[in-house]
């Protein structure tokens, strides 16, 4: 499949990297062309880089891996037309440093940035997950000994379902559908309790369980 994903973070070329290790066709997308990190991870992988929407046009799904802040400008500059029809998958969280750590959410409890990313591209399937985790647990969630969760949502069944499927590729096997988009607002503000669980446990390798009870 041809892949795009916006970010030239840990979390962008960490799933780029996987995503070219299970024989994808992968571009990594920043501002400008001439990123010297997309660049530098481009030669690494022997994949491709270059603009958002260099990497968006030629891409069937795109993967969303820019800071929250950000995120709405690499779509914008990716174009409409660009994103119509495909399946976003949101990975980005709407963190806020600006007063320093622990951070805020840029969004409040009545939205969230991939609602907002979905009212702003219509056109587009916007799947949110992997938010919950580190990247490096996104990518090999057997970091994390056991069985544990991770959360999709989205309006699309169907986006759900093929993202589903790439989340098994990934290693993922217990998959939680929270329902539409709205759900992104529980899934980001999660990240307020991660922030505290990394600093209590001192190490960002961990993640949680639903646990039912034996008659629910």
């Amino acid at each position: 499949m041809k892949i795009a994903v916006f970010g030239t973070g840990m979390v962008g070329t960490t799933i780029g990297t996987k995503l070219v290790e299970l024989g994808h066709e992968v571009m990594l997308g920043a501002r400008e062309a001439s990123n010297e990190k997309a660049a530098a991870w481009a030669k690494t992988t022997r994949a491709a880089h270059g603009t958002f929407a260099d990497a968006a046009s030629s891409a069937e799904l795109v993967f969303n891996c820019t800071s929250g802040a950000g995120s709405m400008a690499a779509l914008m500059a990716a174009g409409t037309a660009s994103l119509r029809g495909k399946i976003v998958v949101d990975v980005a969280n709407p963190l806020d440093f600006s007063k320093g750590m622990p951070p805020s959410l840029l969004t409040s409890s009545t939205e969230s940035l991939g609602e907002q990313l979905q009212l702003a591209f219509p056109d587009a399937k916007i799947v949110k997950t992997l938010n919950t985790v580190n990247a490096s647990v996104m990518v090999d969630p057997s970091r994390v000994p056991g069985d544990h969760d991770m959360f999709v949502c989205g309006n699309d069944a169907g986006a759900k379902a093929e993202v589903t499927a790439l989340l098994r590729s990934f290693g993922w096997t217990s998959i939680l559908d929270l329902g539409p988009i709205s759900a992104a607002r529980g899934t980001e503000m999660y990240l307020i309790l991660w922030l505290r669980l990394w600093g209590a446990l001192g190490t960002g390798d961990f993640n949680v369980k639903v646990v039912r009870a034996p008659n629910a």
